[in-house]
């Protein structure tokens, strides 16, 4: 299974960024897909996951990022929206299936102030 980020980059505070992950195999509702995130010296953080009847986000970017998925096109999605320099990391794609869990290699983010 192989997850591709894409959509990372540089952009100022306040702007806006929408990566995207595609899956090499069909994803399905009952499958958690989401975004996690590691900034330099820190542990990985959960950012954002949708799973059977459950979408979290981690609390310091609530109502600012949306993830959104299209099983049809094997694809989760994370809007990024009013970005701060503290969102600043590498973040990664994440899909758990009934037999492993799965991460992408990791799309950068950085947020100038």
């Amino acid at each position: 299974v192989q997850l591709v980020e894409s959509g990372g980059g540089l952009v100022q505070a306040g702007g806006s960024l929408r990566l995207s992950c595609v899956a090499s195999v069909s994803i399905f509702d009952h499958n958690p897909m989401g975004w996690y995130r590691q900034a330099p010296g820190k542990q990985r953080e959960l950012v954002a996951i949708m799973g059977p009847d459950i979408t979290n986000f981690e609390d310091s970017v609530k109502c600012r990022f949306t993830i959104s998925r299209d099983n049809a096109e094997n694809t989760v999605y994370l809007q990024m929206n009013s970005l701060k320099p503290e969102d600043t990391a590498v973040y990664y794609c994440y899909l758990s299936s009934c037999f492993s869990d799965y991460w992408g290699q990791g799309t950068q983010v950085t947020v100038s102030s």
